[in-house]
């Protein structure tokens, strides 16, 4: 049993990492507002510009001729993936169940025989995946010094995902993130941006006619590097309205458990102090009667 002064120290141990969790659920809960404005204000805009590309490349006449992005290269054996995760832990499985879908699609991938490359957006990211893909990961980021999620960052990426593509690096590129939901849930999501693939009915699309000036070709070449980079800061503000939210609800449970713990250790302390205080009263009465 351990002795009256280590449970003292370790209730006050524990007190102070309940005070430390309280305020990092705070602070969380302080950002989550902004974080879920700025996510939910950002996914009209890339649903219609998605919408917008599709629309335009349904109204090319000869494929052969459309920009390579949103054809493609017409293979399938090079697959680059943008995993996206935070710069900083204490978050609950935010950054786990991303790499677990991940795992899944590069297994996928390496179970065909085709090659797989991955570009790691966030220090945890990488710090999980270098153990078992050290040798696939041909680029890593990491933005913790910007203290708010930007296009800038996002276009950085994008550009980068570009230069390689241009390059004939890869072939298909995929990028992995969490969409936010609530601050209990946040679903891991990959969505495919070359050669663009969206998951909107066809049939909702070509609902809408446009006439655009100039030619579609040329709209569709300045639009597609843009669409890029736009659907990865969509993903990156998903991920920073997911990652305060999963802080703040793993910092509640973590606030609740020390107060659970602090409980229990204050019991067994009374308990312990009640038995040496009997012990020593025996002892006494014991010592006055053999007088």
């Amino acid at each position: 049993m351990a002795s009256l002064d280590d449970l003292k120290k370790r209730i006050s141990s524990v007190k102070s990492t309940q005070k430390i969790t309280k305020a990092m659920k705070m602070v969380a809960a302080a950002k989550l507002r902004r974080a879920q404005e700025n996510a939910e204000k950002g996914r009209p805009y890339s649903e219609k510009m998605n919408n917008i590309i599709l629309n335009l490349s349904s109204s090319i006449s000869d494929i052969e001729n459309a920009p390579k992005l949103l054809k493609g290269t017409g293979q399938d054996k090079t697959h680059l993936c943008v995993v996206m995760t935070s710069d900083r832990g204490l978050c609950g499985g935010f950054n786990s169940n991303i790499i677990k879908k991940a795992k899944l699609f590069f297994q996928k991938i390496l179970n065909e025989n085709k090659t797989l490359k991955i570009i790691t957006v966030g220090s945890k990211g990488y710090d999980q995946l270098k153990r078992q893909y050290k040798d696939n990961i041909v680029e890593r980021l990491s933005f913790k010094d910007s203290k708010n999620i930007n296009y800038f960052d996002a276009n950085k990426v994008g550009m980068m995902v570009i230069e390689k593509f241009e390059k004939d690096e890869f072939d298909i590129c995929t990028i992995f993130y969490n969409q936010f939901k609530n601050v209990i849930t946040q679903i891991p999501q990959q969505q495919q941006i070359i050669p663009l693939k969206s998951e909107t009915k066809k049939d909702e699309i070509e609902d809408e006619s446009y006439e655009f000036e100039p030619d579609e070709d040329e709209i569709l070449s300045n639009l597609l590097p843009k669409n890029i980079s736009t659907q990865i800061f969509k993903a990156m503000l998903e991920n920073s309205a997911s990652e305060q939210g999963s802080r703040m609800s793993a910092m509640d449970n973590a606030t609740r458990n020390a107060g659970e713990m602090v409980d229990k250790l204050t019991i067994e302390y009374n308990r312990s102090r009640q038995a040496a205080i009997t012990k020593e009263l025996i002892e006494i009465i014991s010592g006055a009667e053999s007088l």
